[in-house]
């Protein structure tokens, strides 16, 4: 996944109401910008953090700019939370995700379950469907471990149990990590933040579902997938 143009070097002033980032560009001059991020940022928010924005012409947006990376503990952290999709996407049609290879068709955002939609069906005449849901991740807290969520998910704990049916039903499912940071080689879930979701992965893959974890290569130009990770429960 490639940036569509390039990024401007800036400086956190502070981020806030969940959608937004003040920062100070390098250039000279504040700009809000949008924080495409819903999440707490824990250990990524801190003011005076190095980070880059995306520069946008569409007339239609209310903001001009998007917050992209931030830098921290020495690594590129990528912020938004749409990438995951897109890298994933790339990635498997490129066949650089192995276990997920050898499907026919690959379809996004596929309506199943309660009022869900799975990130990416993969589909083949010649064997079951893939359901796979795809999470972004960039909560470090102990060098070189991964953990998700970075704040209470119930969304999260709900599709873990969409996919447990679908295996239940014959079908293959995956939960997908896509870790948007170099400096990680193995995840875990932050059974502190959120119990209820590590309780839910577990059993999810105590029940057949399959659990994933790749890191990214992360520079200006863009974000592409890394290395597949150990996943420990």
């Amino acid at each position: 996944m490639r940036f569509s143009a390039p990024l401007k070097p800036a400086r956190l002033i502070k981020r806030y109401k969940r959608f937004l980032a003040d920062v100070a560009l390098d250039e000279g001059g504040e700009v809000t910008a949008h924080c495409p991020n819903p999440g707490s940022m824990m250990g990524l928010k801190a003011p005076g953090l190095r980070c880059w924005v995306s520069v946008h012409d569409d007339p239609r947006r209310k903001l001009k700019h998007t917050l992209e990376l931030v830098e921290a503990d020495g690594a590129l952290v990528a912020m938004n939370t749409q990438n995951p999709n897109k890298i994933a996407e790339e990635a498997i049609t490129a066949g650089r995700i192995a276990p997920l290879t050898g499907y026919a068709s690959l379809r996004r955002e596929v309506k199943y379950g309660e009022n869900s939609r799975i990130d990416l069906l993969l589909e083949d005449p010649a064997r079951p469907p893939s359901w796979v849901e795809v999470k972004n991740c960039h909560l470090m807290r102990t060098p070189g471990l991964a953990e998700f969520p970075d704040s209470v998910t119930t969304r999260g704990a709900k599709h873990l149990g969409e996919l447990i049916k679908r295996v239940e039903a014959g079908d293959r499912a995956v939960q997908l990590f896509i870790v948007q940071r170099p400096d990680c080689n193995r995840l875990s879930p932050a059974r502190d933040l959120d119990p209820v979701y590590a309780q839910a992965l577990e059993a999810a893959k105590s029940a057949g579902v399959e659990i994933l974890a790749y890191g990214c290569r992360i520079d200006l130009t863009g974000v592409e997938l890394g290395a597949p990770m150990e996943v420990v429960l």
